[in-house]
């Protein structure tokens, strides 16, 4: 049980104090400067007002779900239960499928659209992105007065990768803040095919498994890809890659001193992963739908798929992916040491619109969302009895026709405060944390690309990359087909501008690190 996790008495002080949110702040000089946006000032509710005493309120919550949960309604009316009384705010769920959740949020960003909060990521409806834009209200204010004890949660070195040019706009949902990157693999098989995890050490370790596979299991694949691929996945595992822009595939090597950027297509680990891929798309490993699929979550549930690759290897894993997996026992084969970087940071948070008419009211359910445990297992896994059941003190087994089971605590909020499943360590928090102390930090931990000044670059980029990174990703076509072809468009599409705006950015943010 984590030390902030202090129940219903810390949300008084949420409830009695409610501060001006100003658009003014110190800039941090860590970060580059930043373009002004307007932040609407608020009547601050009167210190001695409890929930009662606040205007009733409806707040709406955007975020991206993979699967259709049938009792969100009723999980919806116990939420508002638990909101009503602490800070007279009712919560209307709106979940929104996550494959089409990127094009609504822009175009409901793009539109003023009025809506209270949202999910954001770096991966998909960019945080930092939306925040320049001015999409998103700057929180800094309230995590130091009315959220502290939230604040308090979370180490420096979040809020420092939470910052976008010196400032703050979103709460992330506390859980791993790293990444390691390995194989997901049905445990039946690997016990079948005598596979030691232990002695998978690279990407190509796994191929002789996989071959097994393909030869006696013909209803099975042996190795599941979408249509983006994996190097993004994969990129730690292939000599410490890291990316700064996914949209234009540019990153830096961890390793090397300069911290210069370079074009991912161009580098010997891209071509090395292609190859590869290449050869298990063409002997069958390989999904044949891989170039065109974008989710297998179907197959992954019928147990069709012995091995995945993911970049989140967190502790407990093993038990969320059996969740995920039809009940299948799931085994992991890491590939490489945790890693924290401020992508793998702001992989999941939630902000306050700008459009948003009560955006003191957000800030509160959002506080009370990452402190208190009730309702955010009351998000996460539904209603006791009806949805889950309680094996142990803080560890539930899903119903499996219950109708709610997203399966998503890292969509939601504070996972250090959220149940553990059936199956997982009961020291998996506190593995988790200490994971998240020891690993080790990015160079460039806190800085942030602005695309802004090549935004027509990388649109132009992301066609080319649309283009043929399908096809490449997934081994359907061989490098030595189309590599030098898309390398060729890619610099026709503007990728040495897109870099040396990267480089003049990451110039000037490690000069003001050094001041």
């Amino acid at each position: 049980m984590m030390e902030w996790r202090r129940g219903k008495a810390g949300l008084i002080l949420i409830l009695a104090i409610v501060v001006l949110l100003t658009a003014c702040s110190e800039r941090n000089a860590n970060h580059l400067p930043t373009k002004e946006t307007n932040t609407p000032t608020k009547e601050a509710p009167e210190a001695s007002q409890q929930a009662g005493e606040l205007p009733a309120v409806e707040l709406t919550w955007y975020y991206p779900q993979w699967s259709i949960q049938p009792e969100t309604a009723s999980v919806e009316a116990e939420i508002n239960k638990i909101t009503t009384a602490a800070i007279n705010a009712t919560i209307k769920l709106m979940p929104v499928d996550g494959g089409s959740y990127e094009s609504k949020l822009q175009t409901m960003v793009a539109a003023s659209e009025k809506f209270d909060m949202a999910w954001t990521s770096f991966w998909m409806f960019n945080y930092a992105q939306n925040a320049r834009r001015g999409a998103f209200i700057q929180i800094d204010e309230w995590l130091q007065s009315s959220a502290s004890e939230l604040y308090a949660s979370m180490p420096g070195q979040v809020w420092d990768a939470l910052k976008v040019d010196g400032k703050t706009y979103a709460i992330l949902n506390y859980q791993t803040i790293t990444n390691k990157e390995g194989f997901l693999i049905q445990k039946r098989f690997a016990d079948k095919y005598q596979l030691d995890v232990n002695t998978i050490k690279t990407v190509k370790d796994m191929e002789p498994f996989l071959r097994k596979i393909k030869e006696n299991e013909p209803d099975i694949i042996p190795f599941a890809l979408t249509r983006n691929g994996n190097f993004e996945n994969m990129k730690t595992t292939y000599n410490q890659l890291e990316f700064i822009s996914n949209e234009a595939l540019a990153g830096i090597y961890r390793t090397d001193s300069d911290i210069k950027v370079v074009d991912m297509v161009k580098t010997p680990e891209y071509r090395e992963y292609l190859d590869l891929m290449h050869s298990w798309y063409k002997d069958g490993l390989i999904n044949k739908d891989a170039p065109v699929v974008k989710a297998l979550d179907e197959r992954k549930k019928t147990g069709q798929i012995a091995v995945s690759f993911e970049n989140v290897l967190k502790p407990g894993k093993e038990a969320e992916e059996k969740n995920a997996s039809g009940g299948q026992d799931i085994v992991l084969a890491p590939t490489s040491d945790p890693f924290v970087g401020t992508n793998t940071i702001i992989q999941s948070m939630q902000a306050i619109s700008q459009t948003s008419l009560n955006p003191e009211r957000a800030m509160m359910f959002l506080n009370l969302l990452n402190t208190n445990p009730e309702l955010l297992n009351l998000v996460s896994y539904g209603i006791e009895g009806k949805h889950y059941e309680k094996v142990a003190d803080n560890i539930i087994k899903p119903l499996e026709e219950g109708g709610y089971n997203p399966n998503q605590t890292w969509v939601f909020g504070n996972g250090f405060i959220a149940y553990l499943q059936e199956g997982q360590d009961p020291e998996t928090q506190s593995l988790t944390l200490q994971e998240n102390k020891q690993a080790q930090s990015s160079p460039i931990l806190g800085f942030t690309f602005d695309p802004e000044p090549v935004q027509t670059e990388i649109a132009n980029l992301q066609t080319v990359n649309d283009e043929y990174g399908p096809r490449l990703n997934t081994g359907s076509v061989s490098a030595d087909e189309k590599l030098e072809e898309y390398i060729e468009k890619r610099q026709r599409a503007g990728i040495d501008k897109v870099i040396e705006e990267i480089e003049r950015q990451l110039q000037a943010w490690k000069l003001a690190v050094a001041q």
